[in-house]
């Protein structure tokens, strides 16, 4: 979709608006001094070094259980909120818990300051944008460079905390939604492997200290903010335990126990009547049992405070939620009541001890009892040097580049390139059919702004607001030649009119790029860069629980000509088929051949399993990236049991020259699929399966499918859950299925 040589006008209708919380560019002040307890001699500065907190050869739960040991009951409730009383009398100062970093360090929260040395750090494109890359080595490298500017911060006294309430993996399942932006979109393998990546970069390599805790963001359910008179601080999401175990909980549970995040914060809903900050099952038998939480358990804004209702007083609401596993308000709900609470028994200094430890175990673990951070061995180097950097600079550009999506493209439109020049203003209709009547070519920059999407805000519609579609119309069917259509928007948009229009030659989808946003789009519109961006979400029409979508997930076009084949029989080798023999066969229509799993054991599917992988060739003219999806189809999906009808398990961005072929290996995470829970879970879900019986046939067919979704390769197997012993369920064999298609010759 790049421009054609000649004169070029920029007609811009809309100003481009990235988040406000993140500020751009960095200028200086004079530097200060960062807070801290226990000096050099071990001991904090109070007392010559006899406390055990500050012992380093201890753990940080046994420094923590120290400290805590110590604390008054009082001085205890007074840590229960996210701006925390210092205890000047054994050397600790206060603590900030609130800072962002959704997509670089944010003027959100108390924790972080750009009043000093250092006034802006690094804004990367709005996560929507970013995971539409489908590139989990760029999340990773990311979240780096924002941990890293967080300690820089930290190391300039600029940060009162090091505990960053980032990501949102929140599902973007409903596409009006307002916050669905800072989300990775509707997909739970794709919000897993986000999560994953950010976390690990925020939190750092290091195993003897975090560079920053992480803290995976809203569970659980949590997808409105105001809608017809729905509003998310007391709405009931009516939601399975199947729908939490397949769609809602994969990215936290990532988060957890794949990427070890030290925090959870729980959301404003409720949850099947229970406010999920009062819900035991979640924040203690899941999250901290099930998943193994390391760390703590913080609360969105003033969620407590708006349990109130739930409950017949304040005192009872702050105890519910501690004794459910709640160890942080954010606010101030449970350090004003926390007292009257213990006072009146609703909950024990015992209950306020497990959530304190657990604040302070975070702490210790940052390294903020370590004495002086600028003498830290990892990361005391860090300073303003550290912050915009050009390496941050430069993925900020990878990033928005990266993650733009090529929506339409017309031969016209597509490689040319050549020098141009830029107009840009605000016009009414009239002015901006005659500027387009006379220009040789047009770009429009349309879409949305904070003022449509944002926290607090959802959309009520999936069209453009005001009179863009009818100003975009007018002009392109005045316009010479077809114009591009670039859109800025959070969430998705109804752009019905723009695809079927042939005026328009080219649609591109940026996002909310951030600080380099305009030399990336600048790059693939004239074909310096080739696009290589997957809607993150489906587009969806204005009526959109009716009709055909828009732009299904994964779509994204390229400025080259890219083939995908499923390889057959690639080393390391084809499965042990063997295992088979002796087993029961049941025939299927197509030739093939089903066997019970329980027959065939844990071992034995283990031995059966190995990757797939496919070959993609750039048939040219540009090298450029190329994501390649993979995912489960489910034939039966309509069959009275409930699961989707196609599943993404697998995901991999490879860069490929011109000419070239690569193959790409793929090892599917089946921890994500349906059949897994099912299995899991067949004595708790009710009407999951037609049968409780494990004899019972699961059929699923494995798809590598291009973006635009025709298949070119599929084999189907039969598989069978192992009914209801969850510990001999560790995987479903999903890869029978390409032995048993090179079996039969497929």
């Amino acid at each position: 979709m790049a421009a054609a040589a000649g004169m070029l006008l920029v007609l811009t209708v809309m100003v481009m608006t990235t988040m406000p919380a993140v500020l751009l560019f960095s200028q200086l002040a004079e530097a200060g001094d960062p807070s801290y307890s226990c000096g050099p001699a071990g001991g904090s500065p109070s007392d010559g070094g006899l406390h055990a907190f500050c012992n380093r050869s201890l753990t940080a739960a046994e420094r923590a259980s120290d400290l805590v040991a110590r604390l008054t009951v009082a001085e205890k409730v007074a840590q229960l909120g996210d701006q925390a009383d210092g205890v000047p009398r054994l050397g600790v100062p206060p603590y900030k818990w609130w800072s962002e970093a959704l997509h670089g360090l944010s003027i959100w929260g108390h924790g972080m300051h750009f009043d000093g040395i250092v006034r802006s750090v690094t804004c990367f494109p709005q996560v929507l944008l970013t995971a539409a890359s489908f590139d989990d080595n760029l999340w990773l490298r990311i979240g780096q460079a924002i941990g890293v500017e967080a300690r820089a911060l930290y190391n300039l006294g600029q940060a009162e905390g090091l505990t960053i309430w980032s990501p949102n993996v929140n599902i973007f399942r409903d596409p009006r939604w307002g916050r669905g932006q800072e989300t990775p979109g509707e997909d739970p393998a794709t919000a897993s492997r986000y999560a994953v990546a950010f976390v690990r970069g925020l939190q750092g390599s290091s195993p003897a200290a975090l560079q920053t805790s992480a803290c995976c963001k809203h569970a659980t359910a949590y997808d409105l903010e105001d809608w017809n008179g729905a509003v998310r601080y007391n709405f009931n999401a009516k939601v399975t335990a199947q729908d939490l175990a397949d769609t809602y909980n994969p990215p936290f549970k990532s988060c957890v126990a794949d990427a070890k995040a030290t925090c959870i914060m729980c959301a404003y809903t409720r949850l099947n009547g229970v406010p999920v900050c009062a819900s035991s099952d979640l924040l203690t038998k899941t999250v901290r049992d099930e998943w193994g939480l390391q760390g703590y358990v913080c609360s969105d804004c003033d969620a407590v405070a708006n349990m109130r209702d739930y409950t017949p007083s304040p005192e009872d609401t702050v105890a519910v939620a501690i004794k459910a596993g709640l160890d942080l308000d954010c606010g101030n709900y449970t350090q004003v009541h926390g007292m009257a609470a213990i006072q009146q028994g609703k909950m024990t200094e015992k209950d306020v001890d497990k959530a304190v430890t657990n604040l302070f175990t975070v702490r210790m673990r940052l390294g903020h009892f370590d004495g002086d951070p600028r003498n830290n061995g990892v990361y005391g180097h860090l300073g303003a040097a550290d912050v915009c950097t050009q390496a941050h600079k430069d993925l900020a550009l990878e990033a928005a580049r990266d993650g733009i999506v090529l929506l339409k493209t017309t031969p016209a439109s597509s490689r040319s390139t050549g020098r141009r020049s830029t107009a840009c203003e605000f016009a009414a209709t009239g002015q901006a059919v005659a500027l387009a009547s006379s220009s040789d070519h047009v770009i429009l920059f349309m879409g949305l702004s904070q003022k449509q999407e944002q926290e607090g805000l959802d959309r009520t519609s999936l069209l453009l607001p005001g009179m863009q579609q009818s100003l975009i119309t007018a002009v392109a069917s005045a316009a010479k030649r077809p114009v591009i259509l670039v859109l800025l928007t959070g969430g998705p948009v109804d752009i019905t009119f723009a695809k079927n229009n042939p005026k328009i030659g080219g649609i591109m989808w940026a996002g909310y790029p951030g600080q380099a946003g305009g030399l990336a789009i600048a790059k693939v519109l004239f074909g310096e860069h080739n696009p290589s961006g997957r809607l993150p979400v489906t587009w969806y029409p204005e009526e959109f629980t009716k009709g055909n979508p828009v732009y299904k997930f994964g779509y994204g076009l390229s400025y080259s000509n890219f083939s995908r084949r499923l390889v057959s029989g690639t080393n390391p080798g084809l499965p042990n088929t063997s295992l088979l023999a002796g087993l029961t066969a049941k025939p299927t229509a197509d030739g093939g051949a089903t066997y019970h799993v329980d027959e065939i054991g844990a071992e034995g599917c283990e031995q059966l399993k190995f990757p797939a992988v496919v070959e993609v060739q750039n048939h040219g003219p540009m090298d450029g990236k190329h994501s390649v999806l993979m995912f489960v189809r489910w034939p039966n999906a309509t069959a009275g049991v409930s699961r989707p009808a196609r599943q993404l398990v697998g995901f991999q961005s490879q860069h490929v020259k011109a000419g070239e072929n690569v193959r790409v290996r793929f090892e599917p995470s089946l921890e994500l699929t349906p059949a897994i829970f099912a299995s899991r879970f067949l004595k708790k879900l009710e009407n999951l399966t037609r049968s409780s019986s494990k004899s019972q046939n699961i059929r699923m067919k494995l798809s590598v499918y291009s973006q635009d979704f025709e298949k070119f390769h599929r084999c189907d197997v039969d598989d069978t859950p192992r009914g209801e012993n969850k510990d001999t369920m560790n995987t479903i064999c999903i890869t029978i299925a390409d032995a048993l298609c090179s079996a039969r010759g497929r």
